[in-house]
């Protein structure tokens, strides 16, 4: 998983692979409890998604900038555009939904 900055995001979301970004903070319980969850689908779709996180509190101008509110927030991006967004914490099959619908074009954003 890649850690996004300001500095690097906009040539992450603007690659040619889908860019997931764990939107989390230290102290957020929810966060904790999704990572490993993550840290697995990171593994599986590695060569069709790109994993990324983004630490809210270091962070603070891209949270707001995507109107970050909650945590965790998982935000799908192609093309330099968010596509696709889930708010909390979420069963690992929901969040392997979401990547596949995703992937196969039946974003919310679309």
């Amino acid at each position: 998983m890649v850690k996004l900055t300001e500095e690097n995001f906009q040539a992450y979301s603007n690659a040619s692979k889908p860019l997931l970004v764990d939107f989390w903070a230290e102290w957020c319980g929810p966060c904790k409890v999704m990572e490993p969850v993550i840290e697995r689908l990171a593994r599986k779709y590695a060569d069709q998604i790109t994993f990324g996180t983004v630490n809210v509190d270091e962070e603070m101008n891209l949270s707001s900038r995507f109107q970050v509110f909650s945590i965790p927030t998982f935000m799908l991006f192609k093309g330099g555009n968010p596509i696709d967004a889930v708010i909390g914490a979420v069963g690992e099959a929901a969040l392997e939904q979401f990547l596949n619908r995703a992937l196969n074009g039946s974003s919310a954003y679309r």
